[in-house]
Protein backbone atom coordinates (compact mmCIF):
# COMPACT_ATOMS: atom_id res chain seq x y z
CA UNK A 1 0.00 0.00 0.00
CA UNK A 2 1.40 3.20 -0.64
CA UNK A 3 1.64 5.48 2.44
CA UNK A 4 1.66 9.35 2.82
CA UNK A 5 5.77 8.64 3.55
CA UNK A 6 6.08 7.34 -0.03
CA UNK A 7 4.03 11.00 -1.15
CA UNK A 8 6.55 12.74 1.31
CA UNK A 9 9.78 11.05 -0.03
CA UNK A 10 8.60 11.16 -3.42
CA UNK A 11 7.97 14.67 -3.18
CA UNK A 12 10.78 16.45 -0.97
CA UNK A 13 8.88 17.42 1.60
CA UNK A 14 7.83 16.33 5.59
CA UNK A 15 5.07 14.05 5.77
CA UNK A 16 2.96 16.93 7.90
CA UNK A 17 3.76 19.39 4.58
CA UNK A 18 2.29 16.11 2.47
CA UNK A 19 -0.88 16.18 4.85
CA UNK A 20 -1.34 19.56 4.48
CA UNK A 21 -1.51 19.67 0.55
CA UNK A 22 -3.62 16.78 0.48
CA UNK A 23 -6.52 17.41 3.11
CA UNK A 24 -5.96 20.97 1.67
CA UNK A 25 -5.58 22.98 5.04
CA UNK A 26 -2.66 25.42 6.56
CA UNK A 27 -0.01 26.90 4.57
CA UNK A 28 2.19 25.86 1.59
CA UNK A 29 3.55 27.42 -1.34
CA UNK A 30 2.28 26.39 -5.44
CA UNK A 31 5.65 24.72 -5.80
CA UNK A 32 5.10 22.54 -2.52
CA UNK A 33 1.45 22.10 -3.73
CA UNK A 34 2.07 20.81 -7.60
CA UNK A 35 4.87 18.46 -6.05
CA UNK A 36 2.52 16.72 -3.43
CA UNK A 37 -0.05 16.34 -6.14
CA UNK A 38 1.92 14.36 -9.13
CA UNK A 39 4.11 12.68 -6.63
CA UNK A 40 0.44 11.29 -4.91
CA UNK A 41 -1.02 11.18 -8.71
CA UNK A 42 2.20 9.32 -10.07
CA UNK A 43 2.39 6.69 -6.92
CA UNK A 44 -1.36 6.00 -6.70
CA UNK A 45 -1.63 7.17 -3.71
CA UNK A 46 -5.08 6.96 -1.65
CA UNK A 47 -6.04 8.62 1.39
CA UNK A 48 -6.90 6.32 4.44
CA UNK A 49 -10.26 8.16 5.40
CA UNK A 50 -10.52 5.83 8.44
CA UNK A 51 -6.82 6.49 9.90
CA UNK A 52 -6.62 2.82 10.10
CA UNK A 53 -9.16 1.90 12.19
CA UNK A 54 -9.63 -1.27 10.07
CA UNK A 55 -5.68 -2.00 10.24
CA UNK A 56 -6.74 -3.58 13.05
CA UNK A 57 -9.96 -5.34 12.49
CA UNK A 58 -9.92 -5.99 9.34
CA UNK A 59 -11.99 -4.28 6.29
CA UNK A 60 -15.17 -6.29 5.47
CA UNK A 61 -15.82 -4.39 2.76
CA UNK A 62 -15.83 -4.93 -0.74
CA UNK A 63 -16.23 -2.56 -3.52
CA UNK A 64 -17.94 -3.40 -6.58
CA UNK A 65 -17.86 -1.18 -9.77
CA UNK A 66 -20.15 -1.24 -12.91
CA UNK A 67 -20.82 0.53 -15.33
CA UNK A 68 -24.91 0.44 -15.28
CA UNK A 69 -27.75 -1.08 -13.38
CA UNK A 70 -30.36 -0.44 -16.39
CA UNK A 71 -28.60 -3.33 -18.32
CA UNK A 72 -29.89 -6.62 -16.38
CA UNK A 73 -26.08 -8.14 -17.48
CA UNK A 74 -24.58 -6.43 -14.22
CA UNK A 75 -27.43 -7.39 -11.69
CA UNK A 76 -27.18 -10.37 -12.51
CA UNK A 77 -23.32 -10.45 -11.95
CA UNK A 78 -24.13 -8.92 -9.06
CA UNK A 79 -26.53 -11.22 -7.78
CA UNK A 80 -23.58 -13.59 -7.96
CA UNK A 81 -21.09 -11.94 -6.10
CA UNK A 82 -23.30 -10.77 -3.44
CA UNK A 83 -24.24 -14.36 -2.65
CA UNK A 84 -20.89 -15.13 -2.54
CA UNK A 85 -19.95 -12.25 -0.46
CA UNK A 86 -22.26 -12.50 1.92
CA UNK A 87 -22.17 -15.49 2.90
CA UNK A 88 -18.42 -15.65 3.42
CA UNK A 89 -19.46 -12.49 6.36
CA UNK A 90 -18.26 -9.44 3.59
CA UNK A 91 -20.54 -6.39 2.79
CA UNK A 92 -20.45 -5.26 -1.06
CA UNK A 93 -20.42 -1.63 -1.61
CA UNK A 94 -21.43 -0.77 -5.46
CA UNK A 95 -21.25 2.03 -7.59
CA UNK A 96 -21.80 2.96 -10.86
CA UNK A 97 -19.84 4.55 -13.44
CA UNK A 98 -22.25 5.31 -16.43
CA UNK A 99 -19.74 3.99 -18.88
CA UNK A 100 -17.21 6.62 -17.80
CA UNK A 101 -13.87 5.95 -17.23
CA UNK A 102 -13.27 9.16 -15.31
CA UNK A 103 -16.15 8.55 -13.21
CA UNK A 104 -14.93 5.07 -12.71
CA UNK A 105 -11.46 6.46 -11.61
CA UNK A 106 -12.79 8.72 -8.69
CA UNK A 107 -15.50 6.13 -7.72
CA UNK A 108 -12.60 3.54 -7.50
CA UNK A 109 -10.20 6.40 -5.31
CA UNK A 110 -13.52 6.62 -3.04
CA UNK A 111 -13.75 3.11 -2.45
CA UNK A 112 -10.28 2.89 -1.36
CA UNK A 113 -10.12 5.36 0.67
CA UNK A 114 -12.30 2.94 3.01
CA UNK A 115 -9.68 0.55 2.80
CA UNK A 116 -11.92 -2.26 1.44
CA UNK A 117 -11.02 -6.29 1.88
CA UNK A 118 -10.88 -6.27 -2.27
CA UNK A 119 -12.01 -4.33 -5.30
CA UNK A 120 -14.47 -5.91 -8.17
CA UNK A 121 -14.44 -3.82 -11.36
CA UNK A 122 -16.37 -4.39 -14.55
CA UNK A 123 -14.08 -4.60 -17.77
CA UNK A 124 -10.04 -4.36 -18.16
CA UNK A 125 -9.99 -0.58 -19.66
CA UNK A 126 -8.94 1.95 -16.65
CA UNK A 127 -7.41 5.57 -16.56
CA UNK A 128 -3.68 5.04 -15.89
CA UNK A 129 -4.44 6.61 -13.00
CA UNK A 130 -7.41 4.33 -11.50
CA UNK A 131 -4.91 1.34 -12.87
CA UNK A 132 -2.20 2.68 -10.93
CA UNK A 133 -4.31 2.97 -7.32
CA UNK A 134 -6.06 -0.44 -8.29
CA UNK A 135 -2.48 -2.25 -8.67
CA UNK A 136 -0.80 -0.25 -5.37
CA UNK A 137 -3.99 -0.84 -3.47
CA UNK A 138 -2.41 -4.17 -1.64
CA UNK A 139 -5.77 -5.52 -1.83
CA UNK A 140 -7.41 -8.77 -3.94
CA UNK A 141 -8.54 -7.05 -7.34
CA UNK A 142 -11.08 -8.73 -9.06
CA UNK A 143 -11.40 -7.57 -13.31
CA UNK A 144 -14.64 -8.85 -14.65
CA UNK A 145 -16.87 -10.00 -18.06
CA UNK A 146 -13.70 -9.76 -20.34
CA UNK A 147 -10.66 -11.41 -20.76
CA UNK A 148 -9.30 -9.49 -23.81
CA UNK A 149 -6.12 -8.08 -22.30
CA UNK A 150 -3.78 -7.98 -19.31
CA UNK A 151 -5.64 -8.38 -15.96
CA UNK A 152 -4.09 -6.56 -12.64
CA UNK A 153 -4.53 -9.49 -10.74
CA UNK A 154 -7.80 -11.57 -10.94
CA UNK A 155 -9.31 -11.90 -14.28
CA UNK A 156 -12.89 -13.79 -14.67
CA UNK A 157 -14.78 -14.10 -17.65
CA UNK A 158 -14.88 -14.32 -21.13
CA UNK A 159 -13.63 -13.09 -24.72
CA UNK A 160 -15.91 -10.72 -26.36
CA UNK A 161 -13.50 -10.69 -29.44
CA UNK A 162 -14.11 -14.18 -29.70
CA UNK A 163 -18.39 -13.78 -28.97
CA UNK A 164 -18.12 -11.40 -31.92
CA UNK A 165 -16.16 -14.15 -34.17
CA UNK A 166 -18.55 -16.65 -33.39
CA UNK A 167 -21.26 -14.98 -34.42
CA UNK A 168 -19.95 -13.49 -37.87
CA UNK A 169 -19.31 -17.63 -38.28
CA UNK A 170 -22.65 -18.56 -37.26
CA UNK A 171 -24.32 -16.20 -39.92
CA UNK A 172 -21.70 -17.08 -42.55
CA UNK A 173 -22.40 -20.45 -41.69
CA UNK A 174 -26.07 -20.41 -42.15
CA UNK A 175 -25.54 -18.50 -45.72
CA UNK A 176 -26.01 -14.97 -44.59
CA UNK A 177 -24.30 -12.81 -47.22
CA UNK A 178 -25.23 -9.42 -46.66
CA UNK A 179 -25.06 -8.77 -42.96
CA UNK A 180 -25.13 -5.51 -41.14
CA UNK A 181 -24.61 -4.08 -37.46
CA UNK A 182 -26.77 -2.57 -35.15
CA UNK A 183 -24.62 -0.88 -31.98
CA UNK A 184 -24.90 1.64 -29.20
CA UNK A 185 -21.62 4.03 -28.73
CA UNK A 186 -18.41 2.16 -29.13
CA UNK A 187 -16.56 4.74 -27.58
CA UNK A 188 -17.49 3.99 -23.89
CA UNK A 189 -18.77 0.27 -23.88
CA UNK A 190 -15.32 -0.94 -24.61
CA UNK A 191 -16.32 -4.51 -24.78
CA UNK A 192 -18.86 -4.15 -27.09
CA UNK A 193 -16.52 -2.54 -29.22
CA UNK A 194 -14.13 -5.69 -28.76
CA UNK A 195 -17.26 -7.67 -30.19
CA UNK A 196 -18.15 -5.61 -33.33
CA UNK A 197 -14.39 -5.70 -33.83
CA UNK A 198 -13.68 -9.99 -33.78
CA UNK A 199 -17.17 -10.03 -35.97
CA UNK A 200 -15.36 -7.81 -38.88
CA UNK A 201 -12.76 -9.70 -38.65
CA UNK A 202 -14.01 -12.93 -39.19
CA UNK A 203 -16.64 -11.27 -41.82
CA UNK A 204 -12.90 -10.67 -43.32
CA UNK A 205 -11.45 -13.77 -43.28
CA UNK A 206 -15.34 -14.99 -44.86
CA UNK A 207 -14.05 -13.26 -47.84
CA UNK A 208 -17.26 -10.59 -46.80
CA UNK A 209 -17.33 -6.92 -45.75
CA UNK A 210 -20.01 -5.53 -43.44
CA UNK A 211 -22.96 -4.47 -45.33
CA UNK A 212 -23.96 -1.75 -43.60
CA UNK A 213 -23.95 -0.23 -40.27
CA UNK A 214 -25.50 1.95 -37.58
CA UNK A 215 -24.25 3.47 -34.50
CA UNK A 216 -26.75 4.93 -31.86
CA UNK A 217 -24.94 7.81 -29.96
CA UNK A 218 -26.52 6.38 -26.57
CA UNK A 219 -26.48 3.83 -24.55
CA UNK A 220 -27.72 0.90 -25.50
CA UNK A 221 -31.94 0.32 -25.26
CA UNK A 222 -34.89 -1.35 -26.46
CA UNK A 223 -35.73 2.42 -28.45
CA UNK A 224 -32.23 2.36 -29.44
CA UNK A 225 -32.58 -0.72 -31.32
CA UNK A 226 -35.73 0.10 -33.08
CA UNK A 227 -34.60 3.51 -34.46
CA UNK A 228 -31.00 1.93 -35.28
CA UNK A 229 -32.74 -0.69 -37.45
CA UNK A 230 -34.90 1.27 -39.24
CA UNK A 231 -32.69 3.57 -40.30
CA UNK A 232 -30.39 0.64 -41.52
CA UNK A 233 -32.24 -0.23 -43.55
CA UNK A 234 -33.58 2.67 -45.18
CA UNK A 235 -29.79 3.09 -46.29
CA UNK A 236 -29.13 -0.57 -46.65
CA UNK A 237 -32.22 -2.24 -48.53
CA UNK A 238 -30.38 -5.52 -49.53
CA UNK A 239 -29.34 -6.81 -46.01
CA UNK A 240 -30.19 -10.20 -45.25
CA UNK A 241 -28.91 -10.15 -41.95
CA UNK A 242 -28.00 -7.88 -38.70
CA UNK A 243 -25.82 -8.36 -35.62
CA UNK A 244 -26.89 -6.09 -32.67
CA UNK A 245 -24.12 -5.25 -29.69
CA UNK A 246 -26.66 -6.70 -27.39
CA UNK A 247 -30.23 -8.22 -26.94
CA UNK A 248 -31.53 -4.83 -25.67
CA UNK A 249 -30.73 -3.58 -29.20
CA UNK A 250 -31.79 -7.08 -30.69
CA UNK A 251 -35.09 -6.85 -29.35
CA UNK A 252 -35.78 -3.58 -30.49
CA UNK A 253 -34.96 -4.58 -33.60
CA UNK A 254 -37.45 -7.87 -33.24
CA UNK A 255 -40.09 -4.98 -32.42
CA UNK A 256 -39.32 -2.58 -35.62
CA UNK A 257 -39.86 -6.18 -38.09
CA UNK A 258 -43.33 -7.36 -36.49
CA UNK A 259 -44.52 -3.36 -36.78
CA UNK A 260 -43.77 -3.11 -40.60
CA UNK A 261 -44.34 -6.74 -41.82
CA UNK A 262 -40.74 -7.54 -42.22
CA UNK A 263 -40.26 -11.55 -41.67
CA UNK A 264 -37.69 -13.12 -39.28
CA UNK A 265 -35.60 -15.00 -40.85
CA UNK A 266 -37.13 -14.97 -43.90
CA UNK A 267 -36.43 -11.57 -45.19
CA UNK A 268 -34.10 -10.55 -42.35
CA UNK A 269 -32.08 -12.80 -39.53
CA UNK A 270 -31.23 -10.90 -36.39
CA UNK A 271 -28.85 -12.07 -33.77
CA UNK A 272 -28.35 -10.22 -30.40
CA UNK A 273 -25.72 -10.85 -27.53
CA UNK A 274 -26.06 -11.74 -24.02
CA UNK A 275 -28.79 -14.09 -23.97
CA UNK A 276 -31.24 -12.23 -21.67
CA UNK A 277 -34.41 -14.34 -20.33
CA UNK A 278 -36.97 -11.85 -22.39
CA UNK A 279 -35.02 -12.54 -25.57
CA UNK A 280 -34.93 -16.16 -25.13
CA UNK A 281 -38.38 -16.20 -24.64
CA UNK A 282 -40.14 -14.04 -27.17
CA UNK A 283 -42.55 -15.52 -29.55
CA UNK A 284 -39.45 -16.26 -31.79
CA UNK A 285 -36.52 -16.97 -29.56
CA UNK A 286 -33.94 -14.77 -30.38
CA UNK A 287 -30.61 -15.93 -32.11
CA UNK A 288 -27.86 -14.73 -29.33
CA UNK A 289 -24.37 -15.38 -27.10
CA UNK A 290 -25.51 -16.77 -23.56
CA UNK A 291 -23.15 -15.41 -20.97
CA UNK A 292 -22.34 -16.85 -17.50
CA UNK A 293 -23.00 -13.81 -16.13
CA UNK A 294 -24.12 -14.71 -12.47
CA UNK A 295 -21.18 -17.45 -12.21
CA UNK A 296 -18.86 -14.78 -13.57
CA UNK A 297 -20.21 -12.56 -10.26
CA UNK A 298 -19.53 -15.69 -8.23
CA UNK A 299 -16.41 -16.69 -8.88
CA UNK A 300 -14.60 -13.34 -8.90
CA UNK A 301 -15.79 -12.87 -5.33
CA UNK A 302 -14.65 -16.08 -4.01
CA UNK A 303 -11.09 -15.20 -5.58
CA UNK A 304 -11.27 -12.13 -4.15
CA UNK A 305 -11.75 -12.61 -0.70
CA UNK A 306 -9.36 -15.79 -1.15
CA UNK A 307 -5.59 -15.95 -1.35
CA UNK A 308 -3.66 -17.05 -4.00
CA UNK A 309 -1.26 -15.75 -7.04
CA UNK A 310 -2.73 -13.70 -10.15
CA UNK A 311 -4.99 -15.54 -12.17
CA UNK A 312 -7.22 -16.07 -15.68
CA UNK A 313 -10.82 -18.15 -15.26
CA UNK A 314 -12.24 -18.31 -18.72
CA UNK A 315 -15.57 -18.90 -18.12
CA UNK A 316 -16.91 -19.32 -21.95
CA UNK A 317 -20.43 -18.22 -23.51
CA UNK A 318 -22.82 -21.00 -25.49
CA UNK A 319 -23.56 -19.62 -28.75
CA UNK A 320 -28.05 -20.40 -28.92
CA UNK A 321 -29.27 -20.16 -32.35
CA UNK A 322 -32.61 -19.59 -31.34
CA UNK A 323 -35.74 -18.90 -34.42
CA UNK A 324 -34.17 -15.38 -35.93
CA UNK A 325 -31.22 -16.89 -37.81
Amino acid sequence: MITLTDVARAAGVGESTASRVLRGHGSFSAKTRESVLNAATSLGYVPNRIAGTLASTGSRLVGIVIPSLSNIVFPDMLRGANTVLVGAGFQPVIAVTDYELRREESLIESLLSWRPAGVMVAGLEHTERAGAMLRNAGIRVAELLDTDGEGIDIVVGFSNREAGRMTARHLVSRGYRQIGYVGHDLSRDLRAAKRFAGFRSALGEAGLDLAGEEIIPASSSIQAGREGLERLLERSTSLDAVYFSNDDMAIGGYFHCVSRGITIPDRLAIFGYNGLDVARSAPQPLSTILTPRVAVGEMGARLVCSDGPPTVVDLGFELIEGATT
